[in-house]
C-alpha cells in the first residue's frame, strides 16, 4: 500500500505547493515510485515537477469518472508520475455527486494505489471539499506555514476539519507536523512565530518540526528551468533545509535511506 501524505493550509503563499514539490522530488531520488496529485485549481504542482501544461485530461476528469485514473497519469522523464489540475478545477460540481463525496478522491485511485509507494497531494488554499478529499485518502498530513503573523490564523479551524475527517471517514489520519518556512531566525518576528506556532501545535497534537525552510532564490528559479530544486541548485541553503526535512520525516514514513 502507498504512504499518503498531504500538504495543506487555507492560507496562500506559505509555501504548500513548494513543499509538496520538494517531498516528491527527494523521494523520488531516492528511488521510490511516487505519484504527485494537484488538488489546486492553479495546477502549480505540475509545472514545478516538469509536466508541462499541455494534458488531455486533469484530475478532475478522474475526480467526476470521466476517466480511469491510470488513463490521466502523466509520465515526467525526470520526476515521478502525476495527476495534473487546472482552472477548471474551480468550479468543479464535486458536491453535485452521489454517494460520499468526501471519499470520491480515495476511491478514484484505488485502482493505482498500489503502483506507487509513495503518494504527495497538494491542496487548494481553503478547507473546501477538495481538501476534506485530500484528508479522507491520506496516512499524514503536512502544515507548511510562513514566519508570519497571519500564517498562525485559521488553524483552530483546520483543528475542526482535521476532528470531522477522523471522525467521519480516516480514524488513522494524522498530522505529522508544522513546517515553518521563509523562516529567519535572526529576526524577532520569526522567532514569535515559532514560539506561537509550538503553542498551536500543541492544541492539535503535533509539533512543530525542528527543521526550518528559510528562503531562497533557487527554490523558485528551478521550476523555470524544468527541474528539481535538488538537481537545480543543491547547495542553496533552502534546498539543503528540504533536504534535511525529508531526513526528519523519514522515519514516520517509513522512509529508510533517505
Amino acid at each position: 500500500m502507498s504512504t499518503i501524505i498531504t500538504v495543506s493550509n487555507q492560507k496562500g503563499g506559505v509555501g504548500k505547493t513548494t513543499t509538496s514539490a520538494a517531498l516528491a522530488s527527494g523521494i523520488f531520488l531516492t528511488g521510490r515510485k511516487v505519484l504527485g496529485i494537484d488538488l489546486d485549481p492553479q495546477g502549480n504542482l505540475g509545472f514545478c515537477l516538469g509536466a508541462g501544461t499541455d494534458h488531455p485530461y486533469t484530475i478532475l476528469d478522474v475526480l467526476n469518472g470521466s476517466v480511469p485514473a491510470k488513463d490521466a497519469l502523466v509520465h515526467t522523464e525526470e520526476s515521478c508520475d502525476l495527476l495534473v489540475s487546472d482552472i477548471t478545477l474551480s468550479s468543479s460540481g464535486l458536491d453535485q455527486l452521489p454517494g460520499r463525496r468526501e471519499c470520491i478522491l480515495r476511491d478514484a485511485l484505488a485502482p493505482v494505489m498500489d503502483q506507487y509507494e509513495y503518494i504527495i497531494i497538494d491542496t487548494p488554499p481553503a478547507l473546501n471539499l477538495l481538501t476534506v478529499n485530500a484528508y479522507s485518502t491520506s496516512d499524514f498530513l503536512i502544515i507548511p506555514m510562513s514566519s508570519d503573523i497571519l500564517s498562525l490564523v485559521g488553524l483552530a479551524q483546520l483543528k475542526e476539519t482535521i476532528e470531522s475527517v477522523r471522525s467521519a471517514f480516516n480514524p488513522d489520519f494524522r498530522v505529522l507536523g508544522i513546517l515553518l518556512t521563509k523562516f529567519n531566525g535572526r529576526t524577532l518576528l520569526s522567532r514569535d512565530v515559532l514560539d506561537m506556532a509550538n503553542q498551536l501545535a500543541g492544541q492539535i497534537d503535533t509539533k512543530v518540526f525542528d527543521t526550518r525552510i528559510r528562503n531562497g532564490v533557487a527554490i523558485a528559479e528551478a521550476p523555470a528551468h524544468g527541474e528539481s530544486i535538488f538537481t537545480y541548485n543543491p547547495n542553496s541553503p533552502a534546498v539543503q533545509d528540504y533536504a534535511e526535512f525529508l531526513l526528519e520525516i523519514a522515519p514516520a514514513i517509513h522512509l529508510k535511506e533517505a
